[in-house]
């Protein structure tokens, strides 16, 4: 065992996606200056932070990824994730202005550290405003998903309640690495009060209370799919961590109706603060479970990067985190694993 305290990176790190290549860890997020929409130097890689690291623990900065594309796209560059196919590396991001016209695009490169050169747009404003937090899956077979969050307006009660206008979570099938299939599957809509992530807000020319699901992150588990999901408002204290399942990729997946609280990370008052937008992969002992995320300090003064063991509890995913103690990681002879998820 390996003795580590959260969070394991010092610097502002929100949105952290974790993968293993070649007997290491990378990592790639979301840096302040993309969140603020700050606009970019162009020509060089200087979009989300990359590090790297031998154990999971201690962290090495890497430089960055993306080379910013058309600064008429938007400043404002959220949620990486990286996917492999073919000898070639593809990074898949939101970019857009603000909270309005937010659009998929993917970006491609020769190496997991870049530089990567954004390819093409998956989603188009025109049709989609706002599409924000891709994440790639491979299924066993071999196909691709991109699992994602866009905007619903509509708003009805039906058997399992009230269903409400915001943020949602959706799957399509890639058709290839840099096509997105125009066929949506809607993954999970909200349907509870923690997940609100404003009352009374105005969007499209509307007033809502606007709720909040996002960050999706599926792993596949005793032949289920489980889709991890960040919901409520990202600076909040309700802010966390839930999951929904399904027996297929596609869905239909469990309608969560009644939850009072997230059920895998939730804010730890005084200590951690909405913990949320997570990825997974395995310690270095190669069998246990990790879940990675980003949460606030008490002051709130940046979004760091965390880890924490995930488990199985009875066909439920838990964890006992956020932990801002010492805690213990397995250790082992570090292996390339399958993820479950994009490498």
């Amino acid at each position: 065992m390996q003795v580590y305290t959260n969070p394991v990176h010092a610097e502002y790190f929100a949105d952290p996606f974790v993968w293993l290549y070649e007997n290491e860890y990378y990592a790639i997020g979301t840096g302040p200056a993309d969140a603020e929409g700050r606009s970019p130097p162009l020509g060089r890689p200087c979009v989300f932070p990359l590090l790297r690291s031998k154990d999971l623990i201690h962290w090495q900065n890497a430089g960055h990824a993306l080379v910013p594309p058309d600064e008429k796209l938007g400043h404002n560059f959220w949620a990486p994730e990286i996917a492999t196919e073919g000898g070639r590396w593809y990074l898949y991001y939101s970019v857009g202005h603000g909270d309005k016209l937010h659009q998929l695009r993917v970006a491609v490169s020769d190496s997991p550290l870049g530089p990567y050169l954004d390819c093409a747009q998956l989603t188009d404003p025109k049709d989609v405003p706002f599409a924000i937090d891709p994440h790639p899956f491979r299924d066993d077979d071999g196909k691709w998903y991109l699992f994602h969050a866009r905007d619903f307006l509509d708003t009805k009660t039906d058997a399992m309640g009230s269903i409400r206008a915001g943020t949602a979570l959706v799957v399509s099938e890639l058709e290839t690495m840099t096509r997105l299939s125009s066929r949506v599957h809607t993954v999970l809509r909200s349907y509870c009060d923690w997940q609100l992530f404003a009352a009374q807000r105005p969007m499209y020319g509307q007033i809502f209370d606007w709720h909040t699901l996002e960050g999706p992150s599926v792993i596949k588990e005793g032949g289920r799919y489980y889709c991890l999901y960040s919901g409520g408002r990202w600076e909040a204290e309700t802010y966390g961590v839930d999951y929904t399942v399904a027996d297929h990729v596609l869905g239909p997946y469990k309608i969560e109706v009644g939850i009072e609280a997230p059920r895998i990370l939730r804010t730890i008052p005084g200590k951690v603060i909405g913990p949320g937008h997570c990825s997974t992969t395995f310690a270095p002992d190669g069998v246990t479970r990790m879940i990675v995320y980003h949460a606030w300090d008490p002051d709130m003064r940046a979004r760091r990067m965390f880890i924490d063991e995930l488990y199985f509890d009875r066909g439920e995913p838990r964890s006992d985190g956020p932990t801002w103690m010492p805690a213990e990681l397995p250790q082992g002879t570090l292996r390339d694993v399958d993820m479950g998820a994009s490498v």
